[in-house]
């Protein structure tokens, strides 16, 4: 992977760690920007086209996760939150929204590069698949990483892109916990819940009473096509 043409925002009210990951990853090879808040990111955004945007929750003004929210509706960016130690709601809440990774402070800028890493792999990987998909009244286009429903344009993240893609490819196979969580270098349990959660919300008439992408008891997921 050529990292000189891979932008990334980072966006920190900190100078210290604004600083000290943008000199790291520039180190890296990769084109870096930086801003200091949500604003500040919100114009840069409007200019420049970025790969991945590493965003920290706690921030004076609009926060991480309101910066997140607005970026899903308007760019498909891959986004890693970062996390104070011990904040589980901010890191279910993130992933709720549609970060695709987060990361708990302090942490070692290697562990950075690694998930930034797996990220654009995911990325590169997936980005010429493109399947358009009728559910009922839903139609998946997995290309547009968009979900139409009641002609409302709702986006999806590259988690449940992939996990999407996996699915239709084998729809009536039950994929297990440990089956989503390998393809989407999702560990936690609760993280699993909250992509299988919000896949339903988005394509579901039910979201509570599902008919497409059910539970199997004991065993899993499964997708039902029509």
């Amino acid at each position: 992977m050529n990292n000189s043409k891979i932008h990334i925002l980072i966006v920190d009210d900190d100078d210290k760690i604004r600083n000290l990951l943008k000199e790291y990853l520039k180190n890296q090879k990769f084109l870096v920007s930086t801003a200091i808040h949500s604003s500040d990111a919100e114009e840069k955004m409007k200019i420049v086209k970025f790969d991945l945007a590493i965003i920290d929750i706690m921030m004076p003004g609009k926060d991480g996760l309101e910066l997140t929210k607005d970026i899903r509706h308007k760019i498909n960016m891959p986004i890693i939150l970062l996390t104070a130690k011990g904040e589980t709601q901010d890191r279910i809440r993130g992933l709720e929204l549609g970060a695709e990774d987060y990361l708990s402070k302090p942490f070692d800028p290697k562990e950075l590069l690694l998930r930034i890493n797996n990220i654009l792999k995911r990325t590169s990987k997936n980005k010429d698949i493109g399947k358009i998909i009728i559910l009922g009244d839903t139609k998946i286009n997995t290309e547009k990483m968009e979900i139409i429903r009641n002609k409302k344009i709702i986006k999806i993240n590259l988690n449940e892109k992939i996990l999407l893609e996996n699915m239709i490819a084998s729809a009536g196979k039950i994929f297990s916990r440990e089956d989503i969580s390998k393809m989407n270098n999702l560990g936690e349990e609760r993280t699993i819940d909250v992509l299988i959660t919000r896949l339903r919300q988005k394509i579901e008439p039910e979201p509570k009473n599902p008919k497409y992408l059910q539970t199997v008891r004991g065993s899993g997921y499964v997708l039902w096509l029509e």
